[in-house]
């Protein structure tokens, strides 16, 4: 599957790009932009690590002597690009400056680089006007392939594990922390290489979208919003909310919530190709706002997903760029009145003809005994 995932095409697609853009070349040091071109999920160091990519000529992979083997064993070392190892003395700016075409008047810089080694560059390169690299390859990381789109489904069901191991760790009289660490525990043992996030919102903390979990005790009859996520080891990432109580919910809560699930449902229903960020979100605020909870709802609909838990497209308005295939992002409509707040959390791609769900497990509010 790394193949696929990395196939070895997509560095000469970045390189047309490139050329498209108008730059010189673009430098991917450690981050999303590097692993989404070579496979190679490099360590963020002080050293640098550097693909270049220019528009004329060869890409080549500069690396400290240190972390050849490493670049050498991911696929980044099948490829059939030169690894440029440098040593402790060297000077690995100048030495990637040295190499690319005579020139270049703009050089993109990926988002991710350090600022310190942007200015290191800029001192190398000093006739070269500096981009974001971003928008050069947020085209071809937007548009998933097929094989990232079962990553993304890998994903997805690992996460829908670790929800359906949830009901057995919320209990009365735990603190939000306890249950955060046990259910960090399952994101890694359900195949998850890493954990990027828990939010555990019991009570008055379930209105603040983003909590932290606190040492706040879990109280009978409180809703609590369960919003996860981790990166797989294929460098894919889950992201999945779900809502739970212990013991029986407010009334009010309970009639919220069913405008919350035929929101959430609204807008999964208005992914297709050609509709856009703005209408998806639209459909979700639309039916809010209808029930009275529009200043309630206070963030966008969704955001992309992939290699980076946020990324393109994001699904809020003002966003007219028409959906394709391929595109993968969050639907995730809130309401967060104040005492207890509830959202609903799927990711979807779009298809030829609507969107894919990449969590299956089910909406409804969850009651725990």
């Amino acid at each position: 599957m790394t193949t696929e995932l990395y196939p070895p095409e997509r560095i000469g697609r970045v390189r047309e790009a490139v050329a498209e853009a108008g730059l010189g070349a673009v430098l991917l040091t450690p981050g999303p932009d590097l692993r989404y071109v070579t496979g190679y999920d490099a360590k963020e160091l002080e050293r640098l690590t550097c693909l270049a990519v220019p528009a004329e000529g060869e890409p080549f992979l500069v690396v400290p002597r240190l972390e050849l083997p490493a670049a050498q064993e991911s696929p980044a070392g099948a490829l059939g690009i030169e690894l440029v190892p440098w040593d402790e003395t060297a000077d690995p700016y100048a030495l990637t400056a040295a190499r690319l075409p005579a020139g270049p008047a703009k050089v993109g810089v990926a988002d991710r680089m350090w600022a310190v080694m942007a200015l290191r560059f800029r001192a190398a390169l000093p006739d070269a006007e500096q981009v974001a690299a971003g928008p050069v390859l947020r085209e071809l990381r937007m548009r998933k392939s097929a094989a990232e789109v079962a990553a993304l489904r890998e994903a997805g069901a690992a996460i829908d594990r670790v929800h359906r191991r949830v009901p057995g760790l919320l209990k009365a009289g735990r603190t939000e922390r306890e249950v955060a660490r046990d259910i960090a525990d399952a994101i890694t043992a359900e195949g998850h290489a890493r954990v990027d996030f828990v939010i555990v919102g019991s009570g008055p903390n379930g209105a603040n979208p983003h909590a932290e979990p606190s040492d706040r005790v879990i109280r009978p009859g409180e809703p609590v919003v369960v919003d996860i996520g981790g990166t797989m080891p294929s460098g894919y990432c889950s992201d999945s909310t779900r809502n739970y109580c212990v013991g029986e919910p407010p009334a009010e809560y309970r009639a919220y919530y069913a405008v919350l699930e035929e929101a959430q449902r609204a807008s999964c229903a208005a992914v297709r190709p050609g509709a856009t960020p703005e209408e998806v979100d639209a459909a979700a605020r639309g039916v809010i706002a209808a029930a009275g909870h529009g200043e309630h709802f206070f963030h966008r609909t969704g955001h992309g997903i992939g290699l980076e838990s946020h990324e393109d497209p994001y699904i809020v308005e003002g966003n007219r760029e028409p959906l394709e295939p391929g595109m993968a992002f969050s639907i995730e409509p809130g309401i967060y009145p104040g005492p207890h707040g509830a959202r609903i959390e799927d990711i979807v791609v779009c298809t030829e003809d609507g969107f894919e769900p990449m969590n299956t497990t089910e909406h409804g509010l969850v009651i725990v005994d």
